[in-house]
């Protein structure tokens, strides 16, 4: 966050990239936090999908459907 939106997102794609934490369903909503924050809303909606796919824990998961349907809903208005 330090270094803005945009250099955390090609930290975490670079990872993903190489393989790393594809599984790990916190990389990808880390990833769609950061897309919905530069407005990259239909990125941020298929990042979001993916970590609720992911996601085990309730808590998380519940989580997740609320900052999705936020973004699907932002996305509808504009």
């Amino acid at each position: 966050m330090r270094d803005g939106p945009e250099h955390g997102l090609a930290l975490i794609d670079a990872m993903l990239a190489r393989g790393e934490l594809q599984e790990y369903h916190l990389a990808h909503a880390a990833r769609a936090d950061l897309l919905r924050r530069l407005g990259r809303k239909a990125e941020a909606t298929a990042a979001y999908q993916r970590a609720l796919e992911l996601a085990v824990e309730e808590p998380e998961r519940r989580f997740l459907l609320k900052r999705l349907r936020e973004v699907e809903r932002s996305e509808m208005i504009t």
